[in-house]
């Protein structure tokens, strides 16, 4: 039985001590090696006396990252990852909201910390990763570990403008990676490349799979998603044979056509979350590697990163959607109408789901927490939580399919409109790369941004004429070389929001 992360990563070092565990494009790590440093960090924020207790990891795409993480596990408090290149008045007001234990960083860091507005405890990891370990005091801490605590916290956008943490416990997590080692077979002969910055849910993925199968993880970095040239070399030289990226980084490499010169010769599992995958990046990816498994993953961050899949099994025309398909084992999913009761075929309900999987809740907000983590309304007869997702979601033919935020459903010109309706639409013109629609209440016009080569406004208005009734039609193109994305590689709708409707840019 496995109650701590811990375990898998020191079964993995058992059984082969010097197998790569983590690597980045500059240097590699043992499992060996990785568990004699995490123990040695993990001594030392032990020995300041607390557990279950934040640890903020100042973080870049770099093994020395991963190796506090697994030390602040070691001490059995849980680490919050903070990406280095946010704002400075960002990081100071997550930093605010956690009051971490400690804040672990690099050296070459110093300075940029003692800029940031945070009085706390600093260690650094040239420091204290050569602290001799304490055997009794490490097994001791480990002796009172369960696993409902927690693992990690990750910070997400609030609506109020202050960032809520999603705090994550070891149950959960374990719970996904012995879900994804079944449903998709994943073994010791795994080696993941990792696209996800360590402060996105998606790692999360990647590092625990790692660990649980006993497998290697290597960096794919920023600059690698954007050049394919470096970055199919790459794949092929860490042999890397399953990726769970963003749908935006498997976009970027079908619009730049980067598997034409070269195909990644070992990939064999292709998977993918976040957004919804336009059919015809999906279908590109399908004709260059048609053997490899193609997974649609759903799940917001709030349940343990993914709670349905979909394994692609047929063809689909430019004018469909990919199913989320079917809920992980332990896990269930279904649908509410605006009237708490279960949706019919057919009908729009939102997306709600039960389980282990769930997470803690928001750190140090039980209000946020109770608004979203909320008693089964199908349930009257004892305690059940339930996570509302905000998601809305269809079953259609029996299978489910996602189709909007709860925020991005509107009421335009007497008419309920789903958003995400109109962008599956503009998706399928080949000639769109990317596109998303908002919604100016005040002046009651839909915006829709897109990113093609070249402005085609009238294009685009004859060709949703064929598919949209004319109020579902936008009132509004902005045409974009390259729509903003944020830093989880998402479509940034909170940018374009404020620049061109905040604002009345046009």
């Amino acid at each position: 039985m496995v109650y701590n992360v811990l375990d898998y990563l020191e079964r993995a070092g058992e059984k082969h001590p010097d197998k790569v565990v983590f690597a980045d494009p500059l240097h590699e790590i043992t499992y060996k090696e990785c568990i004699r440093n995490a123990r040695s960090i993990g001594t030392r924020i032990a020995r300041m006396g607390r557990t279950c207790k934040p640890v903020a990891v100042l973080i870049d795409r770099e093994i020395e990252s991963l190796e506090m993480f697994m030390g602040s596990v070691y001490s059995d408090n849980f680490y919050v990852p903070v990406g280095k290149k946010l704002p400075p008045g960002r990081i100071s007001m997550i930093l605010k909201s956690v009051h971490p234990l400690c804040l672990l960083c690099r050296e070459s860091d110093r300075e940029f910390v003692l800029s940031l507005d945070y009085d706390g405890e600093v260690l650094f990891y040239e420091e204290i990763v050569g602290t001799e370990a304490d055997e009794e005091l490490l097994l001791d801490i480990r002796k009172r570990h369960i696993d409902t605590n927690p693992l990690y916290a990750i910070y997400t956008s609030g609506s109020t403008g202050t960032p809520k943490g999603v705090l994550v416990c070891h149950r959960s997590v374990i719970d996904l990676v012995e879900q994804f080692a079944d449903c998709f077979g994943f073994d010791e002969n795994e080696v993941f490349g990792n696209q996800a910055p360590f402060d996105f849910d998606v790692s999360v993925k990647d590092i625990y799979s790692t660990l649980r199968n006993g497998a290697t993880m290597c960096i794919v970095t920023q600059r690698m998603i954007s050049f394919p040239k470096e970055l199919i070399p790459y794949l092929n030289e860490k042999k890397i044979t399953t990726v769970i990226w963003a749908v935006s980084a498997l976009a970027l490499t079908a619009s730049f056509k980067g598997l034409e010169r070269d195909l990644p010769k070992y990939l064999k599992k292709i998977m993918f979350s976040g957004e919804v995958m336009p059919v015809k990046v999906l279908n590109y990816w399908r004709e260059k590697l048609p053997d490899a498994m193609y997974v649609n993953l759903y799940g917001p961050t709030e349940i343990t990163c993914n709670c349905s899949y979909y394994i692609v099994d047929r063809e689909f025309g430019l004018n469909e959607t990919l199913p989320i398909g079917t809920a992980f084992p332990n896990t269930e999913m279904f649908l509410l109408n605006e009237q708490n009761q279960p949706a019919g075929e057919n009908e729009i309900g939102e997306i709600c789901v039960r389980g282990t999987s769930l997470a803690l809740g928001y750190y140090r907000n039980p209000e946020a927490t109770e608004k979203a983590f909320c008693q089964n309304p199908l349930n009257q007869d004892y305690p059940e939580l339930i996570y509302r997702t905000g998601d809305l979601g269809r079953y259609r033919d029996g299978e489910l399919y996602y189709v909007t935020r709860r925020d991005f459903q509107i009421k335009h010109m007497g008419h309920r409109i789903e958003l995400g309706e109109i962008e599956t639409v503009l998706d399928s013109l080949d000639y769109i790369s990317r596109s998303c629609c908002i919604y100016d209440g005040q002046r009651e016009k839909i915006y829709m941004f897109y990113q093609a080569e070249e402005a085609c406004d009238r294009r685009i208005v004859k060709d949703l004429q064929v598919y949209l009734p004319k109020y579902m039609c936008p009132n509004k193109y902005v045409f974009m070389e390259q729509l903003p994305l944020n830093k989880n590689g998402k479509i940034d709708r909170a940018a374009l929001k404020e620049r061109y409707i905040s604002h009345g840019k046009n």
